[in-house]
């Protein structure tokens, strides 16, 4: 599959309309959802933890419970594996990002990726065919 895969931060902009980043990251959200977007478990969890904990204004529940069935749920594709954490672990050791970093770059090349959209990894970097880039640079 190629596609992109989208990090955290993306997702939670869409959420911030009063965020200068929110218009880009809805109109890459609303084109992911129709197919070529994907997350993993993990991307799942951090958004669920900011709108649970951090998000100002506050979603209500029953907005946090539509955004996960309707944006978290159809993008969600990579699920934990022994074989995502030994290449993650394989990232890590050669790329020296974090651990979290390169599990999300492990499940970018789990599920065929082609570009990881983030604000938090180096714009550019090719690892083995997927092309990290930061969809908000030109807003900087």
């Amino acid at each position: 599959m190629s596609g992109d895969f989208l990090d955290s931060n993306l997702i939670l902009y869409s959420f911030q309309p009063a965020d200068p980043r929110n218009t880009t990251a809805s109109e890459i959200l609303a084109r992911s959802l129709d197919g070529s977007g994907v997350i993993s478990f993990q991307v799942v969890q951090e958004v669920l933890n900011v709108l649970l904990k951090r998000m100002q204004p506050r979603l209500s529940d029953n907005e946090i419970r539509h955004s996960f069935s309707d944006v978290l749920v159809p993008l969600w594709r990579v699920q934990p594996s022994r074989r995502l954490y030994e290449r993650s672990l394989e990232i890590h050791e050669r790329f020296a990002y974090s651990f979290y970093d390169s599990l999300i770059i492990a499940a970018a090349l789990e599920s065929g990726c082609d570009r990881l959209l983030s604000e938090d990894l180096q714009h550019g970097q090719s690892i083995e065919g997927l092309v990290i880039e930061n969809p908000f640079r030109r807003l900087k």
